[in-house]
């Protein structure tokens, strides 16, 4: 009785030394992830929209909530597809080369994700570079966890526990962090971020238009000629209520202290213009309004069209 109690706690143990490890590997591929997509986010063209004082602390609040949630999506995730893929990947390499052949599993991870990526192209109409990106970031990250799990299963290899793994993984992942934190530092502080460009008053000068029939002609003598213009406020119930503007009167540029505060004051009779921003780029130049209260984000945005009188940048 005691050699089938001591097999089934050996599985037991293994199968909680792979279950920590593929978790664990996949929490520090998720933080990973997520530096790199902020260092992505960076480099496009967006406002510069305030950060929620509220949303930040709904964050903090949820972090909690959140980590519970991505452990058990990880346990989840690695029970489903990790552990099979390993299985699967031993199975393959047995099979067809006689012995245990680590390149079956970034091959078969890649095969695994391949139907999401057409179905993506086919279905959604997703951009196919794009959707190429993303799978061979999907396939490589499943690829890695895969692989660290699989150590524990190989033979001649001392035995690791669970808590061993996860401290091993915890030791590397956050040295990677640490060097992909300071990297993605690096670059944004070198300049590969995105900003406004600087478009001076002959830059604002223009005819801008947002695309429903509303256009704002800013002459280069400080005039300003308002064509159904949309204007938002607050009622006492904090919804929106829209209006439209159409006059005359005066405008002004302040380059502020940088792209990123650079502002267009409109003074038309009788409407309440809010006080333009700029984003886009040099070559198609936006202004931009909040929508009501600035912490929904919600924009009203004016494109620069194109005057008879202005040579526009090749």
């Amino acid at each position: 009785m005691r050699e089938p109690v001591q097999s089934q706690a050996r599985v037991r143990d293994r199968f909680g030394a792979l279950l920590t490890a593929s978790m664990s590997v996949l929490s520090v591929e998720a933080v990973l992830g997520g530096i790199a997509l902020f260092v992505w986010g960076q480099t496009q063209e967006s406002p510069g929209l305030p950060y929620s004082g509220l949303g930040i602390f709904l964050l903090v609040l949820m972090a909690p909530v959140m980590a519970a949630v991505g452990a058990v999506f990880a346990a989840l995730l690695s029970i489903g597809v990790v552990m099979p893929l390993v299985g699967v990947a031993g199975w393959f390499g047995h099979r067809f080369s006689g012995r245990e052949a680590w390149w079956w599993v970034p091959v078969l991870a890649a095969v695994f994700t391949s139907p999401s990526v057409l179905a993506a192209v086919v279905l959604v109409e997703a951009d196919v570079l794009a959707c190429l990106g993303g799978w061979l970031v999907v396939s490589a990250a499943l690829a890695a966890t895969a692989l660290v799990a699989r150590r524990l299963l190989l033979p001649g290899r001392p035995h690791l526990s669970g808590g061993v793994m996860f401290w091993r993984v915890a030791l590397y992942g956050t040295l990677a962090v640490i060097t992909a934190g300071a990297l993605a530092g690096i670059s944004l502080y070198a300049g590969i971020g995105y900003e406004p460009p600087r478009l001076g008053a002959e830059g604002v000068a223009g005819t801008w238009s947002d695309g429903k029939g509303g256009t704002l002609t800013l002459t280069t003598d400080g005039k300003a000629t308002a064509t159904r213009v949309e204007t938002f406020e607050l009622d006492d119930a904090f919804e929106t209520v829209v209006h439209t503007c159409t006059g005359t009167g005066t405008w002004e540029y302040d380059p502020g202290t940088g792209p990123w505060s650079q502002e267009v004051a409109v003074s038309v009779d009788d409407c309440p213009l809010d006080t333009w921003e700029v984003f886009g780029t040099s070559e198609h130049p936006k202004l931009f309004v909040y929508i009501g209260d600035p912490d929904s984000w919600d924009l009203y945005i004016l494109k620069r069209v194109a005057d008879p009188w202005r040579q526009e940048p090749q």
